[in-house]
Order: structure tokens, then sequence, then C-alpha cells
């Protein structure tokens, strides 16, 4: 039933996280191309705000912006909150369903740093409440003020976590955690920041008072900087699935580099176009072009195969520091996943077409195999998804003598 379980849980969560995810990206999407798009209007005090005019759905839409708030307290007012809170708590409750539930499997890679489960999982929090705390104060120090140098330290700080990630974590473990950083910053605003300014503002409204315009500057700032991590934030999240991009971990922390690079810049294409078109900065599609080519050279040269075609030098072999190699497989056991699974899960597949072993997994010796038995009993014995569409001819016989192998390793 296990096995059923976290495939089951880990679907659910997903489908939550993937759907607030939408929601929430939709709206800040949304209202960072109202504000580009805002024109002075004449009941409106200039610099005070605006008015923006949309079509969608067969009919016209009139949307004002009052820079810090209106005359009066408005009779409905709705919050924009829940998709960005509902985003990060199914994202957590995923992270800790998948990474440290099973930190074995996806988070803990024994060549690297032998933690325990709950050794990874502390880890990985801690990182992220202190990534939230670093980040604010840098934010609300007088180095805030100036967003060129917030957003330079800013990509300092993920390039240095990305690193710092890799001396811990599996090359997987690192660059999920890197996009649930960035996914920590950017709840963290709208949880610290942006609602409870805009919570001060209406209780300013509500006393009759003039609602302090340092507390709009303030959630505007974080509401921008929420904008330009998207993109980045996203490709992390999805980078599970695609190991070219965690293979290596030497070469993480470029990687995390060029990505944030080019999901920022495509942000500031369409937030500087939506304000006016005739500037749009077009310039920005070459410049992630470039970055992203140099994203695909530097993936394909962190593989064995790629180095090969590239005509480099075969890189050193890495030295393993793990203190203690699982119990081995029988040699029948090692026979069955060598023959049907090593040709694509190894250090050099042969299968054509595949460069790096899909999702790292490496399945080329005894003591591979062993590490990955979760991972063989959940694909090849309770689902029999792989090998996919049984490509191999992986046989009932073969699958059963996996099952006993699996039953006695756990006895």
């Amino acid at each position: 039933m296990i096995p059923y379980i976290l495939e089951w849980g880990s679907l659910l969560l997903r489908w939550l996280h993937v759907i607030a995810a939408m929601a929430w990206i939709g709206s800040s999407f949304f209202f960072m191309h109202l504000d580009a798009s805002l024109r002075a209007a004449a009941d409106i005090p200039a610099g005070k705000g605006g008015v923006g005019w949309q079509v969608h759905g067969g009919g016209f839409y009139e949307m004002r912006k009052y820079l810090v708030a209106p005359d009066f307290m408005p009779e409905e007012l709705t919050w924009h909150k829940w998709q960005a809170y509902t985003t990060w708590i199914s994202g957590f409750f995923l992270l800790v369903w998948i990474y440290y539930a099973q930190a074995s499997l996806y988070l803990v890679n024994p060549d690297v740093l032998p933690l325990t489960g709950l050794q990874a999982s502390a880890v990985g929090i801690g990182a992220l409440a202190a990534g939230w705390v670093i980040y604010d104060q840098l934010c609300k120090s007088s180095l805030g003020k100036n967003e060129t140098v917030l957003g330079l330290i800013g990509l300092v700080i993920i390039v240095a976590a990305s690193y710092g990630f890799t001396l811990v974590f599996s090359g997987r473990g690192t660059l999920i955690h890197v996009g649930a950083l960035m996914a920590t910053w950017m709840a963290g605003n709208v949880f610290m920041i942006i609602i409870p300014n805009q919570r001060k503002v209406v209780a300013s409204l509500m006393a009759g008072e003039a609602p302090d315009p340092a507390l709009g500057k303030q959630a505007k700032q974080r509401s921008t900087h929420n904008n330009y991590l998207t993109l980045p934030a996203v490709l992390l999240m999805l980078s599970n699935h695609y190991p070219v991009l965690y293979a290596n971990p030497a070469v993480i922390p470029p990687i995390v580099f060029l990505i944030t690079i080019s999901g920022a810049l495509l942000r500031h294409f369409y937030n500087v176009r939506h304000s006016d078109h005739d500037k749009s900065p077009w310039w920005v599609w070459a410049v992630v072009a470039v970055a992203l080519w140099f994203t695909f050279w530097i993936a394909m040269a962190s593989s064995p195969t790629g180095r090969a075609q590239l005509g480099i030098a075969e890189a050193p072999a890495a030295v393993s520091t793990a203190s203690a190699q699982p119990q081995q497989p029988p040699a029948k056991v090692v026979e069955i996943v060598t023959s049907r699974c090593a040709m694509c899960h190894a250090a050099e597949p042969v299968w054509d077409g595949i460069q790096i072993a899909p999702k790292a997994v490496l399945l080329d010796t005894p003591a591979h195999i062993a590490r990955q038995a979760d991972a063989i009993k959940l694909q090849a014995v309770v689902s029999r998804a792989m090998p996919p569409n049984n490509i191999t001819e992986m046989t009932t016989d073969e699958r059963l003598a996996l099952a006993d192998w699996l039953r006695s390793a756990t006895n």
C-alpha cells in the first residue's frame, strides 16, 4: 500500500500546487500589466494613480488604481492572498511528501554527504527560513533603496545557495530547494509585507486618517520582486523532470545563474512593453537566447557522452564519501537489472538518444541497484511502469524475482 499512497499523495498535492500557482502567477502577471498600462485620469490627481481599460469576454472593463488609497473605504474589497498562501503551503507539503519523507530516494546522495532523512530535512527547512530572513533584512536595509544593487545581491545569494545545496543534497534535491527558496521569498513577501501593509492602509481609512504612502511603496517593491522571480522559480520546480539540469552537481550554480537571468529578463521585456510598446526592449530576446544556449552547452558538457561529442577530456571520477554501502543484491537481481535497465540508467547510457540517465538514477553496479531499491520496487514491481512500454521485455518471472529480493531485503 505504501508506494500507492506515496504516489497518490504526490499526485493530489501536485495537482493542488499547480492550480494554486496558476492562479497566483496569473494575478501577478495581470496586475503588473495593469500597473504598466495605467494612464492619467481627470478625477485622480497626477502622480496619485491612473485608469486602464481592458476588453475581455465580450465586454469592457474600466480599472482604476490609487497609488496609496482612495478618499473613502469601499463597501466591497477583494483581497488577493490565498492564491499565494495555497501555492506555498501545498508546495511545502509536496516538498515534505516527496523529498523529506523519501529522502533516501530523492534528496540524500551518500556520495555527496551521508545524511539521515531527518538531518537532510532539517537542513532544507533551516535553509529556507534563513534565506527569507536574509532577503527580508536586505530589502529593509539601505541597500533596499537601490533596486539594481538589491537585484544583484539577490542573484548572488541564489547562486551561492545553489552551490551550498550541492555540498549537501543530490542534484535533484539541490534544484528543488533553490526553487523553494525563491518561492519562500515570494510567499513571504505576500504574507509578511504586502497583505499586512494593505491592512494598515485599510485601518487608516476606517479611522479617517491619511494612509502612509511608504506602505504602498514597500508593498509594490515586493510585488515587483515576485514578478521577476516567477519564471526562474517555475523552471526550477520543473527541473526534477530533466536530469540534464541536475545530473552533474558541479554545473548547477552556473545553470541556476543563467536560468535566473533569463527568466528575469523575459519579465522585464513584458513589463516594459506593457507600459509602452514603442519602448519594447527587443534586445532581451537575444540575451536570453545566448544565455539559454550557454545553459545547453554547459549541461551537455556535464555528461560523459556529451563531453565525448564535444571533444572535451573525460572528467575525473568522483570519490565516494559514503560511510556505508547498502546490502548488495544477489547476482540474479543484478543480472536482471543490468540487462533490462542499465542500458539507460548508467553513467554512460548506450541506448540511442539518451545521454544522461533518466532522473539521474544509476543501475549499472550492484551498489547503485541496492541504493535504488525503493525506486525499483515502485517502478518495476508495483506499477510496472519501467522499462517504459516494457521495451526491454522484462518478463513476469523477472519482476517476481525482483519482488522476492525486495521482500527479503526489508525483512
